[in-house]
Parts: C-alpha cells; structure tokens; sequence
C-alpha cells in the first residue's frame, strides 16, 4: 500500500446509513468550505458552535468567518478543555446555554474540537429539543479519524467513560488536516493510537504501511490526508453494516476495554490521555490474547514496539503517577458498556487485522492476567 499525491480536491467518505447519509470532507483548508456546505444542507439555519477555550483561541474565528462568509448566523459556547469537562455539569452549562440562544429545531450545532467536545456537544444537540442537526469540526488526529464519525456521543459517569450519552449521527464532518498542525506532539501521538487500531483490528496491510510510513503522517506529507481517508473509510463500513453496536461495531473497541479501566483509574485527566490509554489497552489485548493461544506472542510484540517507536506508552510501568490495584481495574472493567449480564466481553484478536469479540470471557482470567502485569 502507498500514499498517494496530496489530492488538490478534498477526498470525500460518504457514511451509507440511508436517509441519514452524510459526507465527510477530508482535506487540507476545507474549513473554509463550512459555510457553503452547512448552507446547502440547511438553508437559513443558525448555528452555535460549542468549543473548549484552547481550541476557540486557535480557530473559532476562523470557523465564525467561513459561516459569516455563507450568511449562516453563529453563536458561541466555550467550556474548559480537557475530559473533565466530559461531565453532568458542563452538559447542563451547554444545553441551557443553546436554549438562551434561542437554537430552534431547524437550526443546529457545530462541534468545533476533539473527541471531548464533539462527544459533550453530540449528546447536547441530541437532547435539547429533543434533537438538533450537528456537524463535526475535529481538531485532533483521534476526533478526525475516530470519535468524529458514527454518532456515538456521551459524557462520563463518576463510575466509568460514555456511560451516558445516546447515538446521534451528524449531518456532516469537515476533517481538516491543516488544523492538525496546532496539535502538540503528545496530542498527535494520542491520536495516531486510533490510527493503528484500524490496521490491528481488520488491515494487516495498512499495519504494515504505517509502520513504514509513520513518519510522513506526523510531519504532516500525503501519508497524512492518506491515513485518516482509510480510517474514515473503515469505519464508514463498519457503522453502515452495525449504526448501535449490536455486532461487528464492537471491535472498534479494540484495546479501549483494558484502556478505559486505565483512564478512568486516572480521573480522566492529562495523566493519561484517552489515546495513550488505548494504545496500552490494544498492547494488552494482544498480550492476553496471546496468552490464551490466541495469537503469536511475536504479533503481540511487534505492536508494542511500533507503538512505542511512536512514543506511546505500551506497558504499565509507563503511566505517570500511582498504578491502580487489581480490585479498582476489575471494579471499572466490569463497568465496561459491552458487558452483558454480567459476563466479561473483549475485544481479542488472532493476528494482527484479525480482531473478533470475545462474549463471556472469564473475569478470574482478566484478573490474573492484569496481577502479572502489574507485578
């Protein structure tokens, strides 16, 4: 596999979900099309845009200016960024600020940012009126490639992530690469965590390209614009076939039952950001599905060291601050949304490209499993 010239036309995924197909727009400036795009989607609709403070700083005005530039009417909401935010407070601060607004139900939101705010305001637009139109505007390399598409929305429970929220499909996604540019390198590494998943969980051959081309994606060269396109293809697929996750959706959970567990341990804080904990989660899910004879402790291995290489943390020992004990995991893990009835499911894999769900996986295997690691 090899990346192509950076196309000088945006590269457009159409999400096939009937009636509620939307397009997403991938590309370096597209931004400035958000105006046109929202506008021939939703004539004379306003739009509020809901933003962290970090990422308003760097592009709200420029996101203000493409819709202004198309006559659409905007208005703001800024919350504090970080996965705190993520919570019943900030869900309420927003939703009464859209209706202060006066947003109607043929106007609609824009989520300009990461997976934090694009899930805060999905679940937002899904709950005031009883349902308003969003877009997504991702900033990081996560939202664009992952969280952005699908319309999976929520927000944090004290007791675990996305434990309340509804699906809720966007009208439209605008990935812009440029926008990429602003992200620190720990942000981008965190992202790039979703990246490989795709190739771990159903593409050995993109696995394998990344591990060629990783370089080109950070700097910001056509591997870029490449990637996100097969990531958002992928999942485009895979949310077409299964919208609610009752089937084959589950295994873009690769790596995120171990992962949330980490995060969650963590407070949901910049100890450990959501990527960096996926990352360490898909090194564990290959770790214990080798350890079941699953799959090659080789395969296992050259994850680990390709994540590594990128300067993701791959094993416990990695993660800043204090470790969590076995029962506070087990405890989160049970929490975890797949769980049914009370039986275990995880994402396991038998090769690298071939992840399948797990049901009724043995909850005094998980815990042996994690006693060794964390020994």
């Amino acid at each position: 596999m090899t990346a192509p010239l950076r196309p000088s036309e945006p590269v457009i995924v159409k999400v096939g979900l009937g009636d509620r197909a939307y397009d997403i727009v991938i590309g370096r400036g597209v931004l400035r099309t958000l105006g046109e795009r929202i506008k021939a989607l939703r004539p004379g609709a306003r739009a509020a845009i809901v933003a962290d403070a970090s990422v308003a700083r760097l592009h709200l005005a420029a996101v203000r200016g493409a819709l202004a530039a198309a006559q659409v009417e905007s208005s703001d909401i800024v919350v504090p960024p970080g996965e705190g935010s993520k919570n019943y407070a900030t869900f309420e601060k927003a939703c009464e600020a859209l209706i202060a607004a006066r947003i109607e139900r043929n106007d609609l939101v824009v989520a300009l940012g990461g997976g934090v705010i694009g899930d805060l305001a999905g679940f937002v637009a899904a709950s005031v009126r009883r349902g308003l139109d969003y877009v997504q505007v991702p900033t990081t390399l996560l939202a664009q490639v992952d969280s952005s598409v699908g319309g999976k929305t929520a927000i944090n429970s004290p007791q675990g992530k996305n434990l309340i929220g509804a699906f809720h499909q966007p009208i439209l996604v605008m990935a812009d690469t440029a926008l990429l540019d602003t992200l620190p390198k720990r942000e981008f590494a965190a992202g790039y965590a979703e990246v490989a998943k795709y190739g771990l969980l159903g593409d050995a051959g993109f696995f394998a390209w990344l591990e060629s081309n990783w370089q080109d994606v950070f700097a910001g060269g056509p591997g870029r614009e490449h990637a996100i396109a097969v990531c958002c293809r992928a999942k485009a697929v895979i949310v077409a076939r299964d919208e609610r996750e009752t089937g084959e959706r589950a295994l873009l959970n690769l790596g995120h039952t171990f992962g949330h567990a980490f995060e969650a341990a963590a407070g949901f804080s910049q100890r450990l950001l959501h990527g960096e904990a996926v990352a360490l989660g898909c090194v564990l899910a290959f770790e214990f599905s080798a350890r079941r004879g699953l799959a090659s402790a080789d395969a296992a291995s050259r994850v680990a060291r390709h994540l590594a290489a990128v300067g993701l943390p791959t094993q416990i020992k990695d993660l800043s601050g204090p470790i969590p004990d076995i029962d506070r995991l087990m405890t989160l893990i049970a929490q975890d949304k797949k769980v049914k009835r009370g039986r275990l499911t995880f994402i396991l894999v038998r090769d690298i490209g071939e992840a399948f769900v797990a049901d009724d996986v043995d909850a005094g295997e998980v815990r042996a499993f994690l006693a060794e690691k964390l020994s």
